[in-house]
Order: structure tokens, then sequence, then C-alpha cells
């Protein structure tokens, strides 16, 4: 993957195009491209519920997961966003799925 290194400091609520939702720790260009996903009717809706989480071990690691995992995305990319793709992050169970649940709790999500 060749892309740069992406901070997460907010939370968001997706809600899919089958009613379910789903919590998701992202960034303002994450967000930007999860509102993108709205207008094309790949997810329901997107709100962020949490700007400027504090940056905590538990953060950490959920980020370097998702910056090491996805090609993510960016709003610099006119290719990106004229044909955005939606992708949900997986959550493995463990560290990964531990630090997530922690990052939620702590900012008194779910």
């Amino acid at each position: 993957m060749n892309h740069q290194y992406e901070q997460l400091d907010l939370i968001e609520e997706i809600t899919r195009n089958d009613g379910s939702q789903y919590y998701e720790i992202s960034n303002i260009d994450q967000n930007g491209f999860a509102e993108l996903a709205v207008n094309n009717g790949l997810i329901k809706a997107v709100r962020i519920l949490v700007i400027n989480i504090p940056r905590t071990k538990a953060l950490e690691t959920y980020e370097q997961y998702i910056n090491k995992t996805y090609d993510l995305q960016t709003l610099m990319n006119e290719e990106n966003w004229e044909q955005p793709e939606w992708v949900e992050w997986d959550k493995p169970k463990g560290a990964v799925r531990d630090a997530y649940e922690m990052v939620l709790k702590a900012n008194k999500i779910g």
C-alpha cells in the first residue's frame, strides 16, 4: 500500500442500507468518503458523534491496524472521490477488537 499514515480522531455512527448501525473510529478525510458513500447509495447515513478523541494507546493500536490493513482513500486523489468505494473495516477478535471497544467505552459510545 502506498499511502500516507492517517491519524484517527473522531467517532462516527454508520447506518448501513439495511438500517443496521455500527460505530467507526475515523477522521475527517474518511468521513468525507462516508458522506460520498451516502450520496452514492453505498450506505444510508453517517453521523459524527465525537470529534478530537484523546490519543490513547488503544487508539494507536486500532489506528496502526487500519493503516496497515487498508488502502485508505484520500480526498487529495481525484480518482478516489469520483468513484468512491465503501469498505466496512473489520475488527478482528483480540488486541484490535479490544482496542476498538476500549476507545468507544472511553468516549461513552455504545
